[in-house]
């Protein structure tokens, strides 16, 4: 893969954030900012998604699949580029966007075990410049998380990254396949299942694909199931549990709010409080003492 950027006052466009420390699977995510410029990407493995954060409109001049398009890019404007398309872009003015790059094996994985497609016909087209709601809010999501750097959400990208997996499928595909509709929940036999495994494994670091493998099913087609079952999805009931556990620890016992943070799974004492104040309105240390 070669990424290379060029302009008078800049040589590289590096990223200002980046989730590679962050150790997210199948999906990298980057905020970049820089000056008028241009640059080419070639990601041999990696469908790439642009969403333009540019608080004034850019010019652009882009080229890619043997075709060339120029036109204004705005805030919400979003470009897709597959995997093994080298792409060429001349901006003027400066720019600010969320790179999105996507595994193509990833891809694949979820055509074939949650829709029953053969990964090898699937194929997505480029787009210049559209407009995807959908996209759209799912960067905005990712953009936070890599804001507030929340190493301890892994199952909530993983989730992001299967609706993503799924849109694009459904969406950007040569062929437009249909989805199953799963009615109904889980058996409660296999939901208690999956919630005793996570009663379980609050410390630990809870992964979709773990969950999915407890039933044999694909990550999506579990996800959506579980939310059938008890009205939410499985990284916000982790996160509930996680909270819960904390706080009985912190009326029950005299470890202090550092130690309860790693035994229910978060990676810092203010990762804990932050999720803490938004589901019940107060910090662990009023709450202890309340």
């Amino acid at each position: 893969m070669k990424t290379t950027a060029t302009n008078p006052t800049e040589p590289t466009c590096l990223p200002c954030l980046s989730s590679k420390s962050q150790g997210w699977e199948n999906i990298l995510v980057e905020q970049f900012q820089h000056p008028s410029g241009e640059g080419k990407t070639h990601y041999s493995e990696e469908h790439t998604i642009c969403l333009s954060l540019a608080s004034r409109p850019v010019r652009f001049l882009q080229v890619k699949g043997g075709k060339t398009h120029t036109s204004l890019y705005g805030k919400g404007d979003i470009s897709i580029t597959p995997a093994e398309m080298p792409f060429f872009a001349r901006w003027e003015g400066d720019d600010h966007y969320l790179q999105i790059r996507i595994a193509s094996r990833f891809i694949q994985q979820v055509a074939r075990e949650a829709l029953a497609i053969n990964p090898d016909h699937l194929e997505l087209l480029p787009e210049f410049r559209t407009r995807d709601s959908q996209i759209e809010a799912i960067g905005l999501m990712l953009l936070t998380e890599l804001q507030q750097g929340n190493s301890g959400s892994r199952l909530y990208i993983e989730s992001l990254a299967n609706v993503l997996a799924i849109h694009l499928i459904r969406q950007y595909a040569v062929t437009h396949p249909q989805i199953p509709i799963y009615e109904g929940g889980l058996p409660q036999r296999q939901l208690l299942q999956v919630l005793t495994y996570i009663n379980d494994n609050l410390e630990q670091d809870v992964k979709l694909a773990d969950l999915a493998a407890l039933l044999e099913m694909s990550q999506f087609h579990f996800s959506h199931l579980f939310k059938r079952s008890i009205g939410i999805a499985p990284y916000q009931y982790l996160l509930q549990q996680r909270i819960e556990r904390a706080k009985q620890l912190l009326k029950h016992s005299d470890q202090s709010i550092m130690e309860i943070a790693l035994i229910c799974g978060f990676n810092s004492h203010s990762h804990l409080g932050k999720q803490f104040r938004q589901l019940t309105g107060m910090t662990p240390k009023a709450y202890r003492e309340n």
